[in-house]
């Protein structure tokens, strides 16, 4: 019984020191899921406008995204994923914001480079998305 006991303790002891780390990592993985998710919804838009023939502008407001086609006050798209508008909601709980809209062109390229800010609501943390010129979307710190 006794070695019981000292097992459960040690388990204890244990299980408190590690749980500060895991709860970093868990903020940490939402927030690069989310800046995951805000990439993948811009390469669609790239794939879309190669796709089409013609430039899609990618619009946002804190938890969702909008395209638009030829230019950023054209007719809002509505396809796979989106709802009745045309908005595509962002899923991970994160608040996203940029400068300014991107374009991709029909080649694929990005009108202007650019980035988005992804930001975990709950601790601040915050990660880049980033856009080049030739319409690379990439994650990072």
């Amino acid at each position: 019984m006794a070695e019981l006991v000292t097992v459960v303790a040690v388990i204890a002891v244990i299980m408190a020191a590690a749980a500060p780390f895991f709860l970093s990592y868990l903020r940490t993985s939402a927030l690069r899921s989310g800046a995951e998710e805000m990439a993948t919804v811009l390469n669609r838009a790239r794939q879309i406008a190669i796709r089409d023939n013609t430039s899609m502008c990618v619009t946002n407001n804190a938890t969702s995204v909008q395209f638009h086609v030829a230019t950023c006050g054209g007719t809002v798209w509505t396809g796979p994923g989106t709802d009745s508008s045309g908005v595509i909601t962002l899923a991970n709980a994160i608040t996203v914001s940029s400068g300014q809209n991107i374009v991709f062109t029909y080649l694929g390229t990005a009108s202007t480079a650019g980035a988005y800010t992804v930001t975990n609501p709950r601790d601040g943390r915050t990660m880049s998305v980033t856009v080049t010129a030739a319409g690379r979307v990439s994650v990072g710190p």
